[in-house]
């Protein structure tokens, strides 16, 4: 431990705050809501450039949207790791009404207020994104040479809520060309997401199930003539709920919790008539090692079971498909591997109290690595999920700056150093 605290004490003297501040607020000032990825990615191509990447290299994954990807090669002896975090970020509608006259109401102008920089996009997921970069800045800067291979990619389209986007399409297009070759393989992948630098090597599935209940009209003096949708589905809901704590008991994840499924949405009814037609809107959390099929099979076959009458129809849909065509798959790495506890260190030597190992409270991209490619990823960055998506997006100065130095003692440790 006693080396591994000189190397953080080293890499903190030799950090540039101004330096890893202005990189960070700049990327905020990069608007990149989902769709306009290549705002973001002018600004990442200059600032990759300068830190004397090779290979770097900008391509569409869709028209008008690029991935940017690049590297940093080691003297050939060390293991080759990847950063790889997502340009865009959600909307920011009704952000400048919710903060209108106060520092806070352009959410691309990243003040520091109390320590913390604010603005959509900071937490997810600029501050991972430049802490990455920042992380080999800081080791040119404190003169700590390589062996491996440290890497970076940054692609769209993993936030969802614009129309058309959010299907995982950068990534999609980035694993395709690993498994071409196109771009190296890595061997072990940091995802930064923010985990308020806490280490995550698990983390939930999901699906969201529309389901569509179809009766038949009737004036509600006569009702009956008609098939109620709304009463079917209301003997659906009861179902779905007995179901969800059916699936809660059988079991509980270390990191990540119990199953359970959400409905979200109901809409339908007739004006002075029965109901004819009703939607259900559902989200289903899985652990690892459950089914995506074989969970989206269960919620069927007690959708069904609920409806007695044959004449009333029910469909389903699978509108949120990510790595599975229905949603997104769970995911998981060992705890206990070495690669996960480098990190876990290093984060904590960078700031007290951090680096836990927890497990992520939330579906992104881990999975094309770990599920499809065999490649052990983890999220870990600077930032609080909880504050994003919300009017409240704010990093923590220290917090990012401890990212920084978190970033860089790890590419040390993992990748091997040159004597």
């Amino acid at each position: 431990m006693a080396l591994a605290n000189d190397l953080t004490v080293r890499l903190q003297g030799a950090l540039d705050r101004d330096e890893a501040i202005a990189l960070f607020r700049g990327a905020i000032g990069r608007e990149s809501i989902t769709g306009n990825e290549a705002n973001f990615v002018a600004y990442l191509d200059e600032k990759m450039r300068a830190l004397g990447l090779t290979g770097q290299r900008t391509a569409e994954f869709l028209p008008g949207r690029p991935n940017i990807w690049g590297e940093r090669k080691g003297d050939g002896k060390g293991s080759r790791l990847l950063f790889i975090g997502h340009t865009d970020t959600v909307h920011v509608d009704g952000w400048s009404e919710h903060w209108a006259g106060t520092e806070r109401e352009d959410p691309f102008a990243a003040p520091i207020i109390d320590g913390a920089v604010w603005g959509r996009g900071s937490g997810d997921l600029k501050a991972g994104i430049c802490a990455s970069l920042a992380a080999l800045s800081l080791l040119d800067k404190a003169g700590i040479r390589l062996a491996g291979d440290v890497s970076y990619a940054f692609i769209g389209d993993e936030e969802s809520g614009q129309p058309g986007t959010g299907v995982s399409a950068g990534v999609k297009d980035l694993v395709a060309r690993i498994e071409t070759g196109e771009v190296a393989r890595p061997d072990f992948v940091v995802y930064v997401e923010p985990t308020r630098l806490s280490v995550y090597p698990a983390q939930i599935g999901f699906f969201i199930t529309d389901i569509t209940i179809t009766g038949k009209s009737a004036y509600f003096g006569v009702p009956e003539l008609g098939k109620d949708a709304l009463r079917a589905s209301h003997a659906t809901m009861t179902a779905l709920w007995s179901h969800s704590d059916e699936i809660a008991a059988r079991t509980e994840h270390k990191l990540v919790g119990r199953s359970f499924l959400l409905i979200t949405g109901l809409s339908g009814g007739g004006y002075i008539a029965v109901p004819e037609r009703c939607t259900l809107s559902l989200i289903r959390k899985l652990l690892p090692g459950e089914s995506l099929d074989a969970a989206a099979a269960e919620i069927e076959a007690t959708v069904r079971s609920a409806i007695t009458d044959p004449e009333i129809k029910v469909e389903f849909s699978y509108p949120a498909g990510r790595d599975h065509v229905l949603g997104g798959t769970a995911a998981e790495i060992d705890e206990a591997a070495a690669e996960v506890g480098m990190l876990s260190a290093s984060m904590a030597d960078a700031m007290t109290g951090r680096g836990v190992i927890e497990g992520a409270p939330f579906w992104s991209e881990s999975p094309f690595f770990v599920n499809r490619l065999g490649v052990p990823a983890v999220y870990c960055a600077p930032g609080d999920i909880r504050n994003c998506h919300t009017y409240e997006e704010h990093v923590e100065v220290e917090e990012y700056l401890a990212g920084v130095v978190g970033f860089a003692a790890f590419m040390a440790r993992y990748c091997g150093v040159i004597e």
